[in-house]
């Protein structure tokens, strides 16, 4: 029932789209923000969504050590569960868990075959098969072209959608589509775009390329103080 609950409860379902995974198999995100905003809580909080379906997520962390990505995605799903028993809560954390695995790469080692031959040794091995993937940590310019083909590609190959974390400038200003000057050169490889935009105390959730439509006077808002997800009239 709690399990049945926490999915129900997925505010991201106002986005306007058709499906729960928003993405579907071999399509790329990205999520939006300057520094501190919530990049990594608003995918760790798709990725908790995907594991209650009993989706198999791949958090790849270019930045934050295993123990430091695990207590991001345990914060956040007791944050989720707070309301109900402890040990009800416990189990099924204890039981989504086999449904993730954390992946680090140093920031400057990491290539895209690199990537490609530790995937492969974990699906073919039958260690760990992903449907979902997210890539956070990774520095976006027009130089990155040829890597976000070719991470498209793997996408395509083996049937997975990819999400990623782009860091973004304060004051930084904005092209003709709306989007970031420093992203708008390679923002035609994505099929969705979010951005986390603070605005006085809250951080609005909006959507800048893609499907679907933020409803008009209720847009979703990150919490600054749990980083959840929440509708605006909550």
């Amino acid at each position: 029932m709690l399990k049945k609950e926490l999915i129900l409860r997925n505010p991201l379902r106002q986005l306007g789209f058709e499906t729960e995974d928003i993405l579907p198999a071999g399509a790329i995100g990205a999520v939006l923000s300057h520094a501190g905003v919530g990049k990594t809580a608003l995918l760790v909080q798709l990725a908790l969504n995907g594991m209650l379906r009993s989706q198999n997520v791949l958090h790849i962390s270019l930045n934050d050590p295993v123990n430091k990505v695990n207590l991001w995605y345990s914060e956040l799903f007791h944050h989720l569960a707070g309301r109900y028993e402890g040990a009800q809560i416990n189990s099924l954390w204890e039981s989504v868990l086999p449904h993730r695995f954390i992946m680090t790469f140093r920031v400057e080692s990491f290539t895209v075959p690199k990537l490609e031959e530790r995937l492969s040794d974990l699906t073919e091995q039958g260690i760990f098969s992903p449907t979902m993937m997210i890539i956070d940590g990774l520095q976006f310019d027009e130089s990155r072209r040829s890597d976000l083909n070719a991470l498209k590609a793997l996408a395509v190959k083996n049937g997975i959608h990819i999400w990623f974390t782009v860091r973004t400038h304060r004051h930084e200003s904005s092209g003709s589509d709306g989007l970031p000057v420093s992203f708008s050169a390679i923002a035609d490889l994505f099929d969705l775009v979010l951005e986390l935009k603070p605005e006085r105390a809250d951080v609005h959730i909006k959507l800048l390329r893609g499907s679907g439509s933020t409803p008009v006077g209720s847009p979703l808002l990150l919490d600054p103080s749990t980083m959840l997800i929440k509708d605006k009239e909550l």
